[in-house]
Parts: C-alpha cells; sequence; structure tokens
C-alpha cells in the first residue's frame, strides 16, 4: 500500500505529500524521539502525538513514509514547508494513537 493509498483508505487529512507512491510497510507508535529513532523501521507509518522539528528530524533519520499526526495535532506552517522540502509525508487524525494502531495493524 502506498501512502496515498492509506490516506485515501482511512480519511487522514494530508498536511504534506512530497512522495505519495512512498511504500508502507507496517507501523511505529511512540512519542519519545529518541525511542522512536532507534526502534522505528523504514517504510513504516509513525503515528504521535509529536509535532516539533525534532519530529521531522527523526522521521528523515529512521526513513519512515509517514507521520500520522494523532488526536488532531497539527504542525505550524513553517514545519508543514520544511516537511514538504525534506520529503516527509506527514498525515493527521482525530482518533487516538491506540485507534489508529488498531485500525492499520491488520491493512499494513
Amino acid at each position: 500500500m502506498t501512502v496515498k493509498e492509506l490516506s485515501d483508505s482511512f480519511g487522514f487529512s494530508v498536511l504534506t505529500m512530497p512522495e505519495p507512491e512512498r511504500e508502507v510497510r507496517g507501523g511505529y507508535a511512540g512519542d519519545l524521539l529518541s525511542w522512536v529513532m532507534g526502534r522505528a523501521e523504514a517504510d513504516q507509518v509513525w503515528i504521535t502525538i509529536m509535532s516539533n522539528v525534532n519530529t521531522l528530524a527523526v522521521a528523515s533519520l529512521s526513513d519512515v513514509s509517514a507521520v500520522l499526526l494523532a488526536e488532531g495535532v497539527t504542525l505550524e506552517p513553517a514545519l508543514i514547508e520544511t516537511a514538504e522540502q525534506k520529503g516527509i509525508n506527514v498525515l493527521r487524525s482525530g482518533d487516538s494513537a491506540f485507534r489508529l494502531a488498531a485500525l492499520l495493524g491488520p491493512a499494513v
């Protein structure tokens, strides 16, 4: 499944999608950035409530397919622009991280 297919299938809001055809091969949920950096794998969707510039750095270093912001969290406009420039897909949902993980688990 691609990031675009994932977003379309589940109705996530798109904050930035510079790589819509990026493959999604699993997921990771977590908010402790150092923990995520050491455990999230390439091509996973990272579910988090973290929304600062360090989140984008960890997403880039971990090479995740997309960041999925839970609980209605959003990025400031300057961070959306940074994510776009760095090729980081960022999606958004009003659902909790728990609900998103349960929802996406069987799909990815």
